[in-house]
């Protein structure tokens, strides 16, 4: 059995998830919202710079997703209120997922937020990504649409998971 261990990132770990974006966003987003877009997502979101001011200043947890000590995604939550966080990255590496690692890494950031809530957005054409996250008990809240610069718009779901009681 392989040994799966979200391991907290920081920054010398900066490169890594800045490498691990690019790899990831072009195996999955290309039919979604086309190259010029992700060129300029992952500019804005996923430069040394920027994921170093959403540790410092955005307050975001990063977390590296290890299989056997080998890096093969990430995911970023920050806390928005006591027992309420945001989802605002969840990323595995194509060549990685489909082996239930999505499930196995969302069991563990669960036991290490313990959540009433989490709330994130997801592209309304992100149909795998949408279903993955009905599995895991999320529901839409609401559509949302955010310009995000260069006349770009984020087409989103805004999707809640609450802790049954």
């Amino acid at each position: 059995m392989q040994e799966l261990k979200l391991k907290r990132a920081t920054y010398k770990d900066i490169g890594t998830i800045s490498k691990l974006a690019g790899l990831i966003w072009n195996q999955h987003y290309p039919s979604i919202i086309g190259q010029k877009q992700i060129d300029y997502m992952l500019d804005l979101m996923y430069s040394p710079k920027s994921l170093k001011e959403q540790i410092q200043i955005k307050k975001h947890n990063f977390f590296l997703i290890e299989i056997d000590s080998s890096v093969v995604g990430f995911i970023s939550v920050n806390s928005k209120k006591k027992g309420e966080w945001f989802l605002n990255k969840f990323y595995i590496n194509q060549l990685k997922a489909k082996k239930g690692i999505g499930s196995k890494v969302f069991d563990l950031l669960l036991e290490l937020t313990n959540p009433k809530k989490i709330t994130l957005t997801v592209n309304r054409q992100n149909y795998k990504s949408i279903n993955f996250y009905f599995k895991k008990g999320f529901k839409i809240e609401k559509v949302a649409d955010f310009e995000i610069g260069k006349n770009y718009v984020m087409n989103d779901f805004v999707m809640a998971w609450r802790k049954k009681n």
